[in-house]
């Protein structure tokens, strides 16, 4: 899977959450994060992308990510990643 882009991400960390963030460069991003430069997820490695939507703008996604994130619901990060696409967007 090739990722390139401004959008919102959610990655596997390995104690089996999920986290939630937003970017303007995916490809960049990822690799902050497998590297364990990102706070929020340094001690949770290793990571995975599961999921990438892309966006227009950065104010674009970042809303998108505080929308997923009000959820609190596994069984929709879940059913967000195997539809491959967030509804209503």
């Amino acid at each position: 899977m090739k990722y390139e882009g401004i959008g919102v991400y959610i990655l596997f960390c390995k104690n089996g959450r999920y986290y939630i963030g937003s970017t303007d460069e995916i490809g960049r991003r990822y690799v902050e994060h497998q590297k364990g430069y990102v706070k929020a997820t340094k001690n949770l490695l290793p990571v995975s992308l599961v999921f990438f939507q892309k966006c227009d703008t950065l104010t674009d996604a970042r809303s998108l990510e505080n929308r997923l994130k009000k959820y609190k619901s596994r069984k929709i990060i879940e059913q967000i990643i195997s539809d491959g696409y967030i509804k209503g967007v």
